[in-house]
């Protein structure tokens, strides 16, 4: 798998270099400096989730963040960062509530995290493709809190079902989306 990221690294580094970005700036920021990046909840986050963010990060140049509380295997490619914090409950989620900043976007199944993340000015994107929404989290964190009484009262749910095709496919066009949106120059056509 390792010469596809490299031929996409090829494309991104060039169109990177004819706009005149060097890459990842000294402080550690995103490429070009300005550009949002994408914070990946990486302790639960499914391979195949992971793989699409890769790839997309590679082909856009945008960088992307994989936040667990064990280190992330990730092709050696500029952009791309495991960010390994200590075991414990939350903690990941912790680093990334305080490290995300407006327009960035968070990819996490945890809805008290995406509500946490877009009170800050993130964008929020379950592994399954759902944009988290500033008019339904507020359900939706209602539904996880009367479920999570539920389970601790008896009644077992079972959880989502696996990830297939059309989960897959409903992340990368999200992805794509916001990618488009957040790459496309102040001013241009929407």
């Amino acid at each position: 798998m390792e010469p596809v990221y490299r031929r996409a690294l090829n494309k991104a580094q060039f169109a990177l270099v004819a706009n005149g970005h060097r890459g990842l700036s000294a402080g550690g920021g995103s490429i070009g400096g300005s550009m949002a990046r994408i914070w990946v909840d990486a302790d639960a986050c499914p391979v195949v989730v992971r793989d699409i963010i890769v790839r997309a990060a590679v082909r856009t140049g945008v960088e992307a963040l994989f936040v667990a509380n064990r280190l992330v295997k990730l092709p050696n490619v500029p952009g791309l960062r495991s960010v390994q914090v200590p075991g414990g409950f939350d903690v990941a989620d912790d680093h990334i509530a305080r490290s995300v900043q407006r327009g960035d976007l968070v990819v996490t199944a945890d809805i008290p995290l995406a509500a946490e993340v877009m009170a800050s000015g993130a964008e929020a994107l379950s592994p399954r493709g759902e944009a988290f929404s500033r008019d339904t989290i507020r359900q939706k964190l209602n539904l996880r809190d009367f479920m999570d009484t539920m389970r601790a009262s008896g009644v077992t749910g079972g959880g989502p079902p696996p990830l297939g095709q059309r989960e897959r496919m409903a992340f990368a066009n999200a992805l794509d989306r916001f990618l488009a949106r957040m790459t496309r120059p102040a001013g241009g056509p929407p």
